[in-house]
């Protein structure tokens, strides 16, 4: 029996145009990654909790929240609160107990214990090749969903897929700027 294959559909311009953006600036901010060991990519040189390792895995944990909502909708997005906490609480600094997305979100920051550079880059690269199938399969780049409901999101949000798309390239364009300052604190290197 002969092995079929099949061939991959174009993409059309807009898509190609989209994951063009999306591949320049994650490589500008792997670029300041490079040559580094795993002890300087947890290194916090300026007076913010930011290291380098800590901003690619946090940029890894948006896109793929983000790609999942290209998928599933408003269901991607949760931001459970512990029994009897509310927003209120949070605002304030009194909650007794925070939520697991809060104390996940922190994490996102900092190189943790067990953790590598090499995993980390490692798992922002399959979470870029997934979100790039996404956008390349996903039917209508016109497609909205509503945002949920949040204190920091206007009441009645809706973001589009292509709108989402660009979020993930204006944040990863931002965060790729603080990785080139840190970078260049530490040891005088720039991605560009």
């Amino acid at each position: 029996m002969a092995a079929t294959t099949t061939t991959p559909t174009p993409l059309d311009a807009e898509r190609a145009d989209l994951i063009g953006a999306l591949a320049s600036v994650r490589g500008a901010l792997t670029a300041t990654v490079a040559g580094l060991g795993d002890e300087e990519a947890g290194q916090r040189p300026t007076v913010s909790a930011l290291c380098l390792g800590g901003l690619v895995k946090h940029v890894t944990a948006v896109e793929e929240t983000w790609a999942r909502f290209m998928l599933e909708g408003t269901s991607a997005l949760r931001f459970d609160l512990p029994e009897g906490v509310t927003w209120a609480d949070l605002a304030a600094g009194t909650a007794r107990e925070l939520p697991r997305w809060m104390i996940e979100r922190k994490e996102e920051f900092r190189m943790l214990p067990g953790e590598t550079l090499a995993g980390v880059v490692g798992r922002y690269e399959e979470v870029a090749a997934r979100t790039d199938a996404v956008i390349a399969s996903v039917p209508d780049l016109s497609a909205a969903y509503a945002m949920p409901d949040v204190p920091w999101q206007e009441p009645g949000e809706v973001r589009s897929v292509r709108r989402v798309i660009a979020h993930v390239i204006a944040e990863t364009a931002q965060h790729a700027g603080h990785a080139d300052i840190l970078r260049e604190t530490l040891d005088g290197r720039t991605s560009s």
